[in-house]
């Protein structure tokens, strides 16, 4: 993309926005909602929930969609994730994972066969690959490669909301939802729909019919284990 274009871009997302629009905002947030997503180009993150209202939404992109760094100490939770919990009052969050994640691929490949990548891009399948591993043991006999990514997609997405829940810098009134955004028909024919895999650790039918009856028909999941 040549520059003028970005800048192009820009002014047409200036022409939609009134300046009364950010005046809410001017001196803060405090938004309802975090979500993490892949950083895949694919993944529409503002449009898939029509976010047009500055402040209501704190989004995170990184490869794989996942919610940890790696420090000294050791594994944590992301500041990029954090910071609106620990400091905005956001009290909801979600990881959205993504169908054919490219991520989630290159870290079934490396525990496999193993991959030759940049540091930068080793980092983050290493941090994947501490979680999915137990999940490429446990996967149903049978599956071609496509089916297979899709499954650890949703191991993935768990693995991810599991640690939110268990961190201890998390406050304890958050929710984490764990989702799937489908763009190649693998949960049904619509294109582009957020499937709910996982609420708060429950990734049964039951439990969520059990717990949050209004959810239980957005409610599908690929693989139980």
């Amino acid at each position: 993309m040549e520059l003028h274009e970005l800048l192009e871009r820009n002014d047409r997302h200036v022409s939609e926005f009134s300046n009364d629009r950010f005046d809410a905002v001017q001196d803060g947030q405090s938004p309802e909602l975090v979500t993490v997503c892949c950083s895949d180009s694919r993944v529409l993150q503002d449009e898939l929930l029509t976010n047009e209202t500055p402040g209501d939404v704190f989004t995170v992109g990184v490869i794989g969609n996942r919610v940890c760094e790696r420090t000294d100490d050791g594994a944590t939770i992301s500041g990029d994730v954090l910071y609106p919990l620990v400091h905005a009052g956001t009290t909801t969050a979600a990881v959205i994972g993504h169908t054919g994640c490219g991520a989630v691929t290159a870290t079934y490949q490396d525990l496999t066969d193993g991959v030759d990548e940049p540091d930068g891009i080793q980092y983050a399948i290493d941090l994947l690959k501490d979680r999915l591993a137990p999940g490429v043991d446990a996967l149903p006999d049978g599956l071609d490669e496509e089916s297979t990514i899709n499954h650890l997609v949703e191991y993935n997405v768990d693995r991810q909301v599991e640690l939110l829940l268990e961190s201890d810098v998390v406050p304890d009134d958050v929710s984490v939802a764990g989702l799937v955004y489908d763009f190649q028909n693998v949960y049904s024919d619509e294109r582009g729909r957020l499937q709910l895999i996982n609420v708060d650790g429950s990734r049964t039918a039951d439990a969520i019919e059990r717990n949050e009856p209004a959810l239980s028909d957005r409610f599908t999941r690929l693989w139980s284990y």
